[in-house]
């Protein structure tokens, strides 16, 4: 119930990276350091298994998946002994692949001690909706699921009202994570969960590209029952993995205008800012190829990860996306929290 509450008040949720030494192997002290960061960071919870945790983690030459959720279910159990219960930190997993592989995998992270998880059905390519959904229940009796509308640019696929008005039926799920960089789609999952009568579902952000105004927007839908106001709690978000400090205070500062009921110009201002940083971290000039190495990049920098190396040697930074992260760092000082990692990074890559 601490976590259903948690999940409802709105949190910032990065998904974590992967750190790797130079010869391509789980850097442990590195991967430890930075659920550290993210924990000293403010954040509520952390995604693990998910795309920029890298889906290669899963290939048997690899064999990572295991040992990397049970590391940070080891770490933010650690995390957790100073906070109080209410604060406990959200860990969700990612799940993907057909339904054996989802439920063995579901039941692998709640075993772990996870308590969602964040269902990626892009394995199921064109499969009919009724499977999808039928997909989607067979998990949920295993881990409450966090739904994830995944934008068919990096893998997902269009899912029409229709759709969501049936997962919103599903009595396990929890959250949505929305993703399709696509207003239009966006509003299909937030007028299906409205309509569906499902209050106890968590809407979250996972539109890199218009955070600040999911963050801001109120969604009035009228329904049988009356008129439904919804509004994006939090968010769930690869581009939260770098300058967490920041986001969390972003976070906090979208919640307090959505309460008072004023947005000022100053942070629709930076809502530009935030997108712009984000099309140089997950290089949208090059349609993302660089995504998750250019988040890397930004940690190397920090000096949070020894490299920007992925399990995949050909997943690289794309050309120009160094100067465009120089760029926006030149552009957003604001934004950055390298004075907060530098005060802290010795004392999170110890021990």
């Amino acid at each position: 119930m601490l976590i259903r509450a948690a999940l409802d008040r709105g949190v910032a949720i990065p998904a974590m990276p992967l750190a790797l030494t130079p010869a391509r192997r789980l850097d442990e002290r590195g991967q430890r350091g930075l659920i550290r960061y993210y924990a000293a960071a403010g954040v509520g919870g952390l995604a693990v298994g998910v795309h920029t945790t890298q889906f290669a983690i899963r290939e048997p030459r690899h064999g990572l998946f295991e040992p990397v959720l049970a590391l940070a279910a080891e770490e933010l159990t650690r995390a957790d002994r100073d906070r109080a219960p209410a604060d406990a930190l959200i860990r969700v997993a990612g799940l993907c692949g057909d339904t054996r592989q989802a439920v063995a995998e579901a039941e692998l992270a709640r075993d772990l001690g996870y308590h969602v998880g964040l269902l990626n059905t892009s394995a199921l390519g064109a499969a009919a909706e009724d499977a999808v959904i039928a997909h989607c229940r067979a998990v949920a009796e295993v881990i409450p699921l966090f739904g994830f509308y995944l934008q068919p640019s990096v893998g997902g696929r269009v899912l029409p009202y229709g759709f969501w008005r049936k997962f919103a039926e599903i009595e396990g799920v929890v959250a949505i994570k929305m993703a399709p960089f696509n207003r239009y789609q966006t509003l299909d999952v937030v007028r299906a969960v409205a309509e569906a009568g499902r209050a106890d579902v968590a809407l979250y952000t996972g539109n890199d590209d218009a955070i600040v105004h999911d963050l801001l927007t109120s969604y009035r839908i009228e329904t049988p029952r009356g008129r439904v106001e919804r509004r994006i709690v939090g968010g769930l978000l690869g581009h939260w993995s770098v300058w967490t400090r920041r986001a969390v205070e972003l976070l906090d500062e979208c919640q307090a205008a959505t309460r008072s009921g004023a947005v000022s110009t100053e942070l629709l201002a930076k809502a530009v800012h935030v997108t712009d940083a984000n099309a140089a971290f997950f290089d949208a000039a090059n349609r993302f190829q660089g995504c998750i190495a250019g988040l890397h990049e930004v940690l190397r920098r920090q000096r949070l990860l020894a490299g920007v190396w992925c399990l995949d040697p050909d997943e690289t930074l794309s050309p120009g996306q160094i100067e465009e992260i120089d760029r926006v760092y030149r552009s957003y000082p604001e934004l950055n929290d390298d004075a907060f990692v530098a005060a802290h990074r010795d004392a999170w890559l110890s021990g």
